[in-house]
């Protein structure tokens, strides 16, 4: 499963980076801006390494920094804590029935509100944590439920599906936000044209990667029901 969402991370990687050269060729936009100096093919190149490259990093990073930022306490195996090690075990139950090929890790994080999470590079390398208001809360059958849609969050792949929409939305906002900042530098001129294109370029990415924000997030709630 996992290489073959890696096999699904080339492909659309490709995809989009046909769909945008179709595009700009299409519309005649890379003979236009080629004349300026712009190499649309070189930027759709530098946009997709960039952008997915970015997304990656963040995928293979994203259990290490979750334990930091929410200071994580990862529960031993073998706890000699009642409670610890129920969770444990609940979610090593959890993972065979799912068909996970390692157990995930298991934690706690201190906060008051109800909640859970999963994360990790892959279904061998994850992290299902839950917060002590959730087990302050709920009864066991309550977290087992929790713990049971965290773990088919790691089983669907929803992690790497992330990342593959991620990395197609920075190569957009990246590829963009550049092509439009070229042509406001342009139409300035000047000895002004290279920090105008900087700074419509920096300008440009905000709204352009709240709207992708905006996208993930719609998406990621979708993935939130089916689990």
């Amino acid at each position: 499963m996992f290489w073959k969402r890696i096999g699904l991370y080339l492909l659309t990687n490709l995809v989009v980076l046909l769909v945008l050269g179709a595009v700009v060729s299409i519309t005649g936009l890379d003979t236009g801006l080629s004349a300026y100096g712009l190499n649309l093919g070189a930027l759709l190149v530098f946009s997709a390494i960039f952008g997915f490259g970015g997304a990656l990093i963040s995928l293979g990073l994203s259990r290490w920094m979750a334990k930091r930022a929410f200071g994580v306490v990862v529960i031993p195996p073998h706890s000699s804590d009642p409670q610890g090690r129920w969770l444990v075990e609940t979610v090593a139950r959890l993972a065979r029935n799912a068909g996970l090929p390692a157990t995930p890790e298991v934690g706690v994080y201190a906060s008051d509100k109800v909640n859970a999470f999963a994360t990790g590079p892959s279904a061998s390398r994850s992290l299902v944590a839950v917060s002590t208001g959730l087990l302050a809360r709920l009864d066991r059958r309550e977290v087992e439920g929790v713990l049971g849609h965290e773990v088919a969050h790691i089983a669907n792949g929803d992690m790497v599906t992330m990342t593959l929409l991620q990395g197609v939305l920075n190569t957009f906002v990246i590829f963009l936000s550049r092509v439009l900042g070229f042509v406001i530098g342009r139409a300035v001129g000047g000895r002004g044209e290279g920090l105008v294109r900087l700074l419509a370029i920096l300008i440009l990415q905000v709204p352009f990667g709240i709207l992708a924000s905006l996208v993930v997030a719609a998406f990621s709630r979708m993935r939130e029901f089916r689990a």
